[in-house]
């Protein structure tokens, strides 16, 4: 057993936060409620965001996305990376910093 808490806790948490900061945040596809992927969709920023072990073994968030120069769409992406992976969530955050909450509700 891990010391994470469930995807779906973690996913519930950011909706609240960002909707209750003023933002608007929605899940586009549900995967795994125990320990699924979470793709952040920062839509301010245009690019994607998700939790990755670090180098040293601690949660982290990386950028993700399609290559730079392709032409796939974040949308293409994460339907793509869905396919591959059912078990990922997909949440799209329309907020400020959007970074910052995703950061201070899905890391431990």
């Amino acid at each position: 057993m891990t010391g994470r808490l469930p995807t779906h806790l973690l996913v519930a948490a950011l909706l609240r936060r960002v909707n209750d900061a003023g933002g608007i945040a929605v899940v586009r596809a549900r995967g795994d409620g125990d320990s699924g992927a979470i793709l952040v969709l920062l839509e301010q920023d245009g690019h994607i965001i998700e939790r990755a072990m670090g180098p040293d073994g601690t949660d982290i968030l990386v950028t993700s996305g399609p290559k730079p120069g392709s032409d796939e769409s974040l949308d293409d992406y994460w339907s793509r990376r869905r396919r591959n992976d059912p078990d990922c969530w997909v949440v799209a955050l329309d907020i400020a910093d959007g970074k910052r909450f995703a950061a201070e509700t899905i890391l431990p």
